[in-house]
């Protein structure tokens, strides 16, 4: 039986509460790296020295407004849970049973026949940690204990899980980290390199040099990780998938969720395209698109093609 590499979770839960602390600390160096140690002082130099720093210190405090912005959206955003005394439709099969291989591991997939006459059907998925159904694309939690809709991971950085309702604010968390550090790694460059170039010759106080130095590496190793990661989750949005669906399901499966790349993009991001850069829906989008709720989502029709 394959080895389910999800299980390592569990033991990420005492983790968690630093991670808030860690990423305020990064901010908490860049910041002064940029801002206060090189850029500020820079402002009162005159020319073009002016219009450069200006510029980086309102790019900088642009991103890293829209950055923490989507990062506590994250936090404090419940990823969806199933809702107490949920039941499938009698005539309702599991999605996923379409698409995915049957799980040989019997504790959440399938109803145990005395617990209802629906349960005779192997289409209905149970959780027997949670002693509840599970909607499609539902997975048991075993960090937070509980079933998570639509979940695509427990991130100890969020301290949360991943789902239905906080996955658009958690790729918007990447994309504008992965902005902000490569900012800052391409502002704080000429320092880094002046730093080695004229060790002797630099009059600047200890704490600058280190404090320079500290971020720019930081931000350019965060940079580089953040854009894997960034990436990934974007093919994952343009399937019309997510991390654990995309460990469970096999390349000769057919996914029936993926609706074409402009429809995924749309069950995550909403409709209008004025929101898809903030970490926020319209109320039209919430009240109309049944996917932000993470209970009910369409299918592929057999006949459709991929068009956009």
């Amino acid at each position: 039986m394959a080895w389910n590499v999800f299980k390592l979770c569990t033991g990420l839960k005492v983790l968690g509460s630093v991670m808030i602390l860690v990423v305020l600390s990064v901010v908490g160096v860049s910041y002064y790296a940029v801002v206060v140690a090189n850029y500020v002082p820079q402002v009162w130099k005159g020319a073009s020295a002016t219009a450069t720093a200006l510029l980086v210190l309102i790019l900088f405090h642009l991103l890293l407004a829209m950055l923490l912005w989507s990062y506590f959206a994250v936090v404090f955003t419940d990823p969806g849970g199933v809702p107490q005394g949920w039941k499938p439709s009698s005539c309702e099969d599991d999605l996923e049973a379409q698409s995915l291989p049957l799980d040989p591991t019997p504790t959440t997939t399938t109803v145990p026949v005395s617990l209802s006459t629906m349960a005779q059907s192997a289409n209905v998925r149970y959780c027997r940690k949670c002693c509840q159904y599970k909607p499609p694309r539902c997975h048991h939690c075993s960090v937070c204990g509980r079933c998570i809709l639509k979940m695509d991971h427990h991130c100890i950085w969020v301290v949360t899980c991943v789902g239905a309702r906080n996955y658009k604010f958690f790729l918007l968390f990447l994309l504008y980290t992965f902005l902000e550090t490569t900012l800052v790694t391409v502002a704080l460059l000429p320092q880094f390199v002046a730093i080695f170039s004229n060790i002797e010759e630099d009059s600047s106080f200890p704490s600058v040099l280190a404090t320079t130095i500290l971020a720019f590496v930081l931000n350019l190793a965060f940079a580089l990780s953040v854009l894997g990661f960034l990436i990934m989750h974007m093919s994952l949005v343009a399937g019309n998938t997510t991390t654990i669906e995309a460990y469970e399901k096999k390349a000769s499966t057919r996914w029936r969720f993926d609706l074409g790349w402009k429809r995924n993009f749309e069950q995550v991001f909403g409709m209008r395209r004025i929101y898809w850069f903030l970490p926020l829906y319209t109320e039209d989008d919430l009240r109309r698109m049944t996917v932000l709720q993470g209970l009910d989502y369409p299918l592929r029709s057999d006949n459709d093609s991929q068009e956009f």
